[in-house]
């Protein structure tokens, strides 16, 4: 065997600077990876391919290889990590997640890329075992609980074992001090297990099922009827102890009866790689649709039914199934419903919010539903509990038809961003009901014809004609001053004191001439506006306080002619309502002198300039609000 030269004598032990070019190409991983950076690609070893000669080199591959990419899943989308091979270590050992070989590191860096996507090494503690599975799979978990459990449970759990989903389980705990104590049969509370088996053995003609559990420690086992040295095993011939792969090596793998597993464990947690894994053996297609969305204190954060005067405000989600199952008068749909980055934010503080989801049925309805919708409809489905983890996932059977899905926060005002997948087994059409803007403004008033104006119009005259001049024309400063003389004598409004900017604004909207000043017939026509606005800001100032809840501006400015998008909806409250998310008369008056200059600057650009359409008039109105 050909060896390599080395010089005589005593040698330098080596750096990892010093390393070794292996590569046939004569270049260094550095030069490799510039390579590819400068080409767009991602690298492909020529020495050893991704086929059968990098396999076996004495026989052919008994089944076809698909070779894949690996990658790390979260929130619907892949994320290429990258990490360097640095790991932490006290005293030349690994202090994390390492293997029983000192020498094998791939848990470690998995361990490092995984901390890294959530901040760090502390984020990774505690949760559910089901987080990891997803995020490595891209999986959609589901959770039993045990002694709740359907009654073919073992064949559930057979069926998903066989088609490689990833089975959890673990003992619930009732508080802090119970977390890893050790049971009287040598179960840990409060501990990810891994489920690796299923079987059945025939003794003395009948049949036992047996469930093979890992405790990830690799040490610490079940002591139990068929724990590794159990009496039963007694019974079990010497074939099919090798066929179950029983040994009495204390590796932290057992068996256990069933019955025995659903007495003891708590929860059981299911990834399934697609949603049918539990299905009938036929193999389906799903269809998937995802929605990013966010609950915004003050906008979209309104907490689950319970709170009906902001429950409306949620995002809303329209669900149309239009074909039913095979042979079936229903259709199939999983709903999994996951906040973002709460391990990520522990930091700084945040929790995993207690979230759920409710299902109406909607025929017929468009837009956004209102507040007396819910206040007369009940939910068709919902998720079985609002609880405390990341994600939330159910399955229904419904008829076909329309729906609205409202995934929740359970109390009102918390903010998280979500992340929302729909799995049908046929083809059904998803739409957000918050995504577009729809501007609908009335047409300006005819001027009144002379000597027909009303007593309220021929004071406001003789006050305009006092402060303008003989020009019968207000600047900025006159306007503020006649506007705020007349709003201040309203005793059912909560107002402040307009600005400069504000009327500014105002004349920019109603300045027909362009010479940066009020003429009287545009004054009036403004005014009949600003009478409108003051009755649409009393009808929803629900308990008559004098300012408005930022939750009832969606359908303030509705009824005004904006129909707003979430997010420019969410902007609007933050700029305008105060800390206990109220808005005054003047900043409602504000915001739809701005929502109304910026929609008709909208509509006169794209009208006069082709080339402006490729911006929305949802971005259009975000970049001018926020000028």
């Amino acid at each position: 065997m050909p060896h390599l030269y080395r010089a005589p004598g005593p040698q330098e032990p080596p750096t990892p600077k010093d390393a070794r070019i292996t590569h046939s190409s004569g270049q260094s991983f550095e030069e490799l990876r510039q390579a590819c950076l400068q080409k767009g690609v991602l690298f492909e070893d020529t020495d050893f391919p991704a086929d059968s000669s990098s396999l076996f080199y004495s026989e052919r591959p008994q089944i076809p290889f698909i070779w894949k990419r690996p990658g790390f899943w979260q929130h619907s989308e892949w994320l290429d990590v990258v990490i360097d091979d640095r790991l932490p270590t006290f005293r030349d050992r690994l202090v994390f997640l390492h293997s029983a070989d000192h020498n094998e590191f791939w848990s470690a860096l998995l361990e490092k890329a995984y901390a890294k996507l959530n901040g760090s090494y502390e984020a990774l503690k505690g949760g559910s075992a089901i987080e990891a599975m997803e995020d490595f799979t891209g999986g959609v978990a589901e959770t039993f609980t045990t002694k709740e459990a359907p009654w073919n449970f073992y064949e559930i759990l057979e069926k998903a074992l066989t088609r490689g989903s990833l089975v959890g389980c673990s003992i619930d705990i009732r508080n802090a001090a119970e977390s890893e104590a050790r049971t009287p049969f040598g179960l840990i509370k409060g501990h990810a297990y891994t489920v690796t088996g299923v079987d059945q053995v025939n003794i003395r003609g009948q049949k036992v099922e047996l469930i093979r559990v890992r405790n990830p420690w690799g040490q610490v086992e079940w002591t139990g009827s068929w724990s590794d040295s159990s009496s039963e095993w007694r019974s079990v011939g010497p074939a099919e102890q090798k066929r179950l792969c029983h040994t009495a090596l204390d590796d932290g793998e057992f068996w256990m009866a069933f019955r025995d597993f659903r007495a003891h464990f708590d929860k059981v947690e299911v990834c399934n790689l697609t949603p049918d894994a539990l299905e009938e053996d036929a193999v389906h297609k799903w269809e998937v649709t995802v929605h990013q969305g966010s609950w915004v204190r003050g906008s979209t954060a309104g907490g689950c039914r319970n709170f009906l005067d902001t429950f409306w405000t949620n995002p809303q989600i329209k669900l149309s199934l239009t074909e039913k199952d095979e042979g079936q008068e229903e259709c199939t749909f999983l709903v999994a419903l996951m906040q973002k980055d709460r391990r990520k934010l522990k930091r700084f503080g945040a929790n995993v919010l207690t979230i759920g989801y409710a299902i109406y049925q909607c025929p017929g309805q468009e837009g956004h539903l209102n507040k007396d919708f819910f206040r007369y409809h009940a939910s068709q489905a919902r998720s079985k509990t609002f609880i405390n983890l990341r994600e939330v996932s159910d399955r229904f059977r419904l008829p076909p038809g329309d729906y609205i899905l409202i995934p929740s926060t359970f109390e009102p005002h918390q903010e998280a961003d979500f992340c929302l997948r729909i799995f049908s087994e046929k083809k059904a059409i998803t739409r957000d009901m918050d995504g577009s803007v729809d501007i609908d403004l009335p047409e300006p008033p005819k001027p009144t014809a002379p000597g027909q104006e009303t007593e309220e119009e021929r004071q406001f005259q003789a006050l305009f004609k006092q402060v303008a001049g003989e020009d019968m024309e207000v600047t900025a400063e006159e306007l503020k001053y006649v506007l705020n003389a007349v709003l201040q004598k309203k005793k059912d409004i909560k107002f402040k004191e307009l600005s400069l900017i504000s009327c500014k604004n105002i004349i920019s909207l109603m300045d027909t001439s362009g010479n940066g000043k009020l003429e009287f017939s545009e004054f009036k026509v403004f005014w009949d506006k600003l009478k409108k606005w003051m009755s649409l800001f009393l009808q929803f100032d629900a308990d008559k306080s004098g300012t408005m809840s930022s939750y009832e501006l969606r359908s303030a400015l509705k009824a005004a002619g904006f129909q707003l998008s979430s997010p420019l909806l969410q902007l609007i409250v933050l700029r305008y309502a105060d800390p206990e998310l109220q808005l005054g008369f003047d900043d409602f008056l504000n915001c739809l002198v701005r929502l109304e200059n910026a929609s008709r600057m909208f509509q006169a650009l794209s009208t006069k300039n082709k080339e402006f359409i490729h911006l929305n008039i949802n971005e259009f109105i975000v970049l001018t609000m926020n000028i």
